[in-house]
């Protein structure tokens, strides 16, 4: 059995919206660069795998910071909802089913990282995140069949001690000073450990799987109902503009001669991983999942309106793997001029039309698309096929 209409384009539409702008930060525009589904089962996987690299490097346009670090933790938040739309919506698994749910996601989570490393070996700008993405479900794991309030205990314990312990690891106590990490390795601060996505990558795991279990309590929710749509918009402007607004005023407070670690822990800037940059993200972010649920309500001649003209968007959404996996392709195909040096946003226009009207093109006639079917296969081959629900 489907998810709910409502639910399904939830994960769509949500998904496009985030790749189209993930795509336009590491497909051109200015010299934006990279520096990093399916309803139902295979909507875990496809919602993580379009999350890319959306930071900037040269000469950025300027409407790039409303995305800016914002995407990729939309997408994480969106791996935790379809994570709990694809097992037991809002009653969590248990038993056998817990069992099944867990090596599901396991088996996704290792054609992840497969096709994460294929991508990463292209060569390309774009700091691939799908090997993050895999360390992430890896951690999701005990919580598959966690309740609404061990979820929430979850995500403010990872979005609190996983910035902090890593923080005090990376970040020098003084200027001049080096890491203990540093001291410890013999590398150069910022350290970067090779193949970690744990800690010290690009999209540190620990710190993203906040993202990934508030997502999980969001897909846990009635998501039909309206007053839960509201809800997510109010609240998530709420944290969204107190984390911001915190961390300015903290900085300000600081003064010029704060400390390398303090100036990290009171930021909010985008891609500092911060506390306070994972609580604003997390409020922007369950705006836009609230925002896309209240346009597409079915119920509504509106909502069915905006269903049918969001459709090439919540078909690139359905399929964001694919999508995802062959614009870094058509990357490497083109050659980094198109990352690094664009002349104009044609180059951006190009990979939206193309993915939106791929995308639709597929899904109309073919379905699932090509990865997404790889990893229903890998799943099935491994577990056998999806008892009937």
């Amino acid at each position: 059995m489907r998810p709910p209409l409502t639910r399904r384009l939830l994960a769509c539409v949500s998904n496009g919206l985030a790749l189209l702008v993930l795509t336009a930060c590491a497909a051109g525009g200015g010299g934006a660069a990279g520096n990093a589904g399916e309803p139902a089962g295979e909507a875990a996987t496809a919602s993580t795998a379009a999350a890319t690299t959306d930071r900037a490097a040269g000469t950025t346009p300027e409407w790039f910071v409303v995305a800016d670090g914002r995407s990729a933790a939309l997408f994480a938040l969106l791996a935790g909802v379809s994570l709990a739309l694809a097992n037991g919506r809002q009653v969590p698994p248990s038993g056998l089913a817990l069992t099944r749910a867990r090596l599901a996601t396991l088996v996704r989570a290792g054609v992840l990282l497969v096709i994460g490393v294929v991508l990463v070996l292209l060569g390309t700008p774009v700091l691939v995140i799908l090997p993050a993405y895999a360390a992430m479900f890896v951690l999701a794991l005990p919580f598959l069949g966690a309740d609404r309030r061990s979820l929430l205990l979850g995500a403010v314990t990872a979005a609190v001690v996983s910035p902090a312990v890593i923080f005090l690891l990376t970040t020098p106590l003084e200027r001049g000073g080096a890491s203990v990490a540093a001291r410890l390795t013999g590398m150069a601060d910022p350290v970067e450990l090779p193949m970690d996505e744990f800690a010290t990558g690009a999209y540190p795991a620990l710190i993203f799987l906040a993202y990934v279990l508030l997502g999980m309590l969001v897909g846990r929710s009635n998501l039909g109902s309206v007053r839960v749509q509201l809800a997510l918009v109010g609240s998530g402007t709420v944290l969204a503009a107190a984390a911001w607004g915190t961390s300015r005023l903290v900085l300000d407070a600081l003064g010029p001669d704060a400390s390398p670690l303090m100036v990290r822990l009171a930021s909010a800037a985008a891609h500092d991983d911060s506390t306070l940059e994972v609580v604003g993200n997390c409020g922007t972010s369950i705006a836009v999942v609230g925002v896309c649920l209240l346009l597409t309500g079915p119920g509504t001649a509106a909502g069915r309106a905006a269903s049918a003209v969001l459709s090439p968007v919540a078909a690139a959404g359905a399929a964001t793997l694919s999508v995802y996996s062959f614009h870094i392709v058509a990357i490497s195909v083109l050659g980094n001029a198109v990352v690094w040096y664009p002349e104009s946003n044609a180059v951006l226009v190009w990979f939206i039309v193309v993915a939106l009207a791929g995308a639709w093109l597929w899904r109309r006639f073919l379905g699932r698309g090509p990865l997404e079917r790889l990893v229903y296969s890998a799943v099935a081959a491994v577990l056998g096929p999806a008892p009937a629900r």
